[in-house]
């Protein structure tokens, strides 16, 4: 299978996730890729994945995706706060993360189209735990031969990310609010996937599925560049030295942000330790401690809503790799998840785990860490980027590393307005969710982002509403199947 395959196709045919058939190393040095913009660092480390495109195409997509429309010239700054480096994934067009690869997304989609002949209407298909929604549609609004649809838990997502997405324009854009939490979602979304009945109906009325959660190979891919880049830009800044380890600290629940920084140390960056940091739904960490994935437990809605998953999907990936690339133990161990909602891992399957660290931080935890960063720097943190400080600084205590750590500051403060503010100071709760945006450019010194303004006022386009099971039959309506 083709990497473009794989991108059109989304999940393959057994319900499994495409994964790279080897990783090889960088063509160029971190030094020489420390003198390169985002724009040149990306085509030198997606050729490497994305093999079938050609130059010309992988550049036209690069350079379409990572364009004006995020808000810094070096699309991700690094900032340097209490002793950590920040890297601020939260530039784009919908302030969060997610941008980084849903930009660039639609149009590695349309090419692979285009090279595989396919003339079906694209159908998007995706959940969301609150960020992905948002950022794919703002990148396939529009986007010819494609529609996307995406669910989100109706009571599961901030009110600023709901507004997001609900005031979404665009002709082939769909949102419905589901009666259950994200893993209901993710989990409809897959069994759709997986329904060869549906599928061909589709086929007949000329529609095909794709995804782009981060599932998607397409998505993974553009993620691996931040870290590759990070390192690049730390080595070129003198913070540190060629060959020098530094670690890395990812707020995950889907597990595709930390998979990606694994792949770039597999690329060839120098990275030590990868910190999973969990909030109160804390499958990962557990898992990390016991070697047990185990998703019968309470679903706990947290201030860290993007976290909010008990089903981790991109571990998938990892076990595949720490399995000896072995498809059927990965297999037998993803039938047993969906069987009994967990597997356990071998003892030398757990021996491959130890670059990894799992931790989490519970809701006041969090508050705290927002508090004090603010308190002593100033720096403003979000709800999910604060639970990975709060991890970091937990893993510091417990092995007095001192290697310089990247924190992935998955998203800006003003999405989780209301939290980040009441964490800071509960005396702003009497605040309305706008008049909280403005006090908190105010302390932060840090102007409103666009995305923000253009939701004030924007008109509410998408009020459907069903429950997991009727999701099916929601996506044949919305197509006129």
């Amino acid at each position: 299978m083709t990497a473009s395959q794989a991108i059109l196709q989304g999940l393959s045919e057994d319900g499994g996730l495409f994964v790279p058939d080897c990783l090889p190393k960088l063509p160029l040095s971190l030094e020489e890729l420390s003198e390169m913009t985002y724009q040149e660092t990306a085509y030198e480390v997606m050729k490497l994945f994305l093999t079938d495109f050609t130059e010309e195409e992988l550049k036209y997509c690069i350079s379409h995706a990572y364009d004006e429309k995020f808000d810094t010239e070096e699309i991700v700054p690094i900032k340097k706060a209490d002793g950590a480096y920040y890297l601020e994934l939260f530039h784009g067009s919908t302030i969060a993360f997610k941008d980084m690869a849903l930009s660039i997304l639609p149009y590695l989609m349309t090419t692979a189209a285009r090279k595989n002949q396919v003339k079906n209407e694209i159908v998007i298909l995706t959940a969301t735990s609150g960020d992905t929604g948002k950022a794919a549609m703002a990148g396939f609004a529009d986007v010819p031969g494609t529609r996307i649809i995406v669910f989100y838990p109706k009571n599961g997502v901030s009110p600023i990310q709901e507004k997001q997405m609900v005031t979404q324009k665009g002709n082939n854009t769909y949102v419905v609010g589901i009666t259950g939490n994200f893993d209901d979602a993710q989990t409809g979304v897959k069994k759709m996937f997986n329904d060869k009945e549906m599928a061909k109906e589709l086929e007949a009325a000329g529609y095909q599925f794709s995804s782009a959660n981060s599932i998607n190979i397409g998505r993974l891919v553009p993620q691996v560049v931040y870290y590759v880049y990070a390192y690049a830009k730390l080595l070129k800044t003198g913070e540190i030295k060629s060959g020098e380890k530094i670690n890395v600290t990812v707020p995950t629940g889907n597990f595709g942000n930390i998979l990606a920084a694994y792949y770039a140390k597999e690329l060839g960056v120098p990275i030590g330790k990868f910190i999973c940091a969990s909030n109160e739904n804390k499958v990962l960490y557990d898992f990390f401690e016991t070697g047990c994935y185990d998703r019968n437990r309470e679903f706990m809605l947290t201030s860290s809503p993007s976290m909010d998953i008990l089903i981790s999907s991109n571990l998938e990936r990892l076990i595949y790799r720490i399995a000896g690339n072995d498809p059927e133990k990965n297999r037998a161990m993803m039938e047993s998840l969906a069987q009994s909602g967990k597997y356990e891992i071998t003892e030398e399957m757990k021996q491959n785990l130890q670059e990894f660290y799992g931790n989490y931080a519970s809701e006041e935890e969090t508050a705290q860490t927002i508090q004090k960063i603010y308190e002593d720097t100033g720096y403003v943190l979000d709800t999910h980027t604060a639970v990975a400080a709060c991890v970091y600084e937990k893993y510091k205590k417990q092995f007095q590393d001192t290697a310089k750590t990247v924190i992935a500051s998955t998203a800006s403060p003003f999405k989780f307005t209301r939290s980040v503010m009441n964490a800071i100071d509960k005396k702003y709760d009497v605040m309305t969710d706008f008049e909280l945006v403005d006090k908190l450019s105010e302390i932060a010194g840090v102007k409103v982002p666009v995305a923000i303004e253009e939701i004030r006022t924007a008109p509410v386009l998408h009020d459907r509403i069903c429950t997991a099971e009727d999701m099916p039959k929601t996506v044949k309506a919305i197509l006129g199947i």
